[in-house]
């Protein structure tokens, strides 16, 4: 067993994320899985991205956005849990007015795996932002 102390919470690369985004990395290694704890203030997602081994979301507070490609706006509430397949183009967030947090896990690069391990695209307009009415 190894008790690993708690790293500084690091603030989301704006290049990656809008508005005010906070990141707890969790697991970044053994067993080549990623975890982190991410919160998003009121209005905040990252941009369009994908993971070459997918990724799954599970919020633990709050009210959030999730999309995929060519797919409508999704409202996430605590204790959902969303799986994006490898590849899929998608974004996160936190709604308007409601913050969120959600645990980010993913694998990274297998060994003779080609590719990156996530793939940044643009940031979302604010049309493509658009809370859903439903």
């Amino acid at each position: 067993m190894e008790i690993q102390p708690k790293q500084p919470t690091a603030m989301g690369d704006a290049a990656l994320f809008v508005g005010d985004v906070y990141i707890d990395r969790i697991a970044t290694d053994p067993g080549n899985v990623r975890v982190n704890v991410v919160r998003f203030a009121p209005g905040a997602r990252n941009a369009w991205h994908r993971h070459a081994n997918g990724q799954t979301l599970h919020v633990v507070d709050g009210i959030g956005l999730v999309q995929s490609r060519d797919d409508v706006v999704h409202v996430i509430h605590t204790g959902d849990t969303v799986w994006t397949p490898p590849g899929e183009w998608h974004w996160h967030g936190a709604t308007p007015d409601h913050f969120m947090t959600h645990l980010a896990i993913w694998e990274g690069l297998r060994d003779g795996q080609d590719g990156v391990e996530t793939d940044w695209g643009a940031h979302l307009t604010d049309d493509e932002y658009g809370y859903p009415s439903s």
